[in-house]
């Protein structure tokens, strides 16, 4: 499920994966990270209204705001009563948890996906191993 929102001038789009096994919640919060990773979203960008976005997405409301308040401690977002949230200037970094999960659910997301093609996890070992050889520094 998705939904084109317009924020500024810049297109962003939040897409729901509903059986990832990730928290719809956490789904958001990626999503604001990586747009602003990836500069979609900058500074003084505003986000649609938590209101928006659940109708949008036909999500419960309090997910959103679990989302947007979880990126507001982080200090990503900045909200001004009346007149919306906002991307601040801080930097988004990950904490070495939060890149541990995304790889985490990376790797089960590719033996997912060899799993169903009959693929083993001895293939996918061998079959990264020749992709790239010298990438095991116990190997070194």
């Amino acid at each position: 499920m998705s939904k084109t929102i317009t924020l500024t001038d810049r297109p962003f789009r939040f897409r729901l994966d509903l059986r990832s096994g990730v928290p719809v919640y956490r789904q958001l919060i990626d999503q604001v990270l990586v747009a602003i990773s990836s500069g979609t979203l900058g500074p003084g960008d505003r986000l649609p209204t938590v209101r928006q976005v659940a109708v949008d997405l036909s999500i419960n409301i309090n997910t959103v705001v679990r989302a947007y308040k979880e990126l507001e401690i982080r200090g990503v977002l900045s909200t001004q009563q009346g007149t919306g949230t906002f991307i601040t200037d801080q930097q988004v970094r990950q904490d070495e948890a939060e890149r541990q999960r995304r790889l985490s659910h990376l790797i089960g997301d590719m033996l997912a996906r060899a799993g169903a093609e009959g693929f083993s996890i001895t293939d996918v070992r061998r079959a990264l191993d020749d992709v790239a050889p010298d990438a095991d520094p116990k190997r070194r």
